[in-house]
C-alpha cells in the first residue's frame, strides 16, 4: 500500500475523473485494475490506484473510513467469455459488470458499509445506462438520505447514505 489509511476510501476509483486533485492525500484510491492505455480518440487513460483491490471483498477492517465513495461500473458486459477483456471506449473507461452483476453490486454495497464508520457517509454514483437506479438500490438494505440527477440526459445519480 502506497499511503497510510486515509479518512476517505474510493472503493473503485477508475480514472479518478471527478476529482479536483487525482492524488488527494485524504483519499485512499482502490481499484481492481492498474493500467494505462490510449482510448480510441488517441487520449491517454490511466487507472492508478494506491491499492489493487476488489470492492466486493476489501482488506480493510470494519469501521475504518469516515467516507466511502462508491462509483462502480454501470455497463453490462454481454461477452460470454469471463476471461475476455472489454475493448470498447466506455468499457475501458468505466469498467463493466458481468452476468452476476446483482451479486456483485449487493456485495459491493455490503463491503462499503462494512468499512464505513458509524455516522460516516457513503457517496454513491450510478449511471442508468443499462440498469435503473431503483433496481440497484434494492440491492442494499441501507436507505439513502438524498440524491441528485446530473448529466446530459439526467441519468447519472449522486446519492448520499449515512451509516447508522
Amino acid at each position: 500500500m502506497k499511503k497510510a489509511i486515509a479518512p476517505i476510501l474510493d472503493a473503485c476509483c477508475g480514472g479518478k475523473m471527478f476529482y479536483f486533485d487525482k492524488n488527494d492525500s485524504r483519499v485512499l484510491f482502490q481499484d481492481i485494475r492498474a493500467e494505462e492505455t490510449n482510448l480510441c480518440d488517441g487520449r491517454s487513460f490511466k487507472v492508478e490506484p494506491d491499492i489493487i483491490g476488489d470492492f466486493t471483498s476489501m482488506v480493510f477492517p470494519d469501521n475504518t473510513f469516515n467516507m466511502v465513495v462508491f462509483d462502480p461500473p454501470h455497463l453490462r458486459w454481454w461477452g460470454k467469455d469471463p476471461n475476455k477483456k472489454p475493448t470498447g471506449y466506455q468499457q475501458i473507461k468505466y469498467g463493466v459488470l458481468r452476468d452476476d452483476w446483482r451479486n456483485t453490486m449487493a456485495n459491493g454495497f455490503a463491503e462499503c458499509f462494512r468499512v464505513l464508520k458509524p455516522g460516516g457517509f457513503l457517496i454513491f454514483k450510478w449511471c442508468e445506462h443499462d440498469i435503473k437506479v431503483s433496481t440497484i438500490l434494492k440491492l442494499t438494505d441501507q436507505k439513502p438520505i438524498f440524491g441528485h440527477k446530473s448529466g446530459k440526459r439526467a441519468n447519472t445519480h449522486w446519492i448520499c447514505f449515512m451509516k447508522e
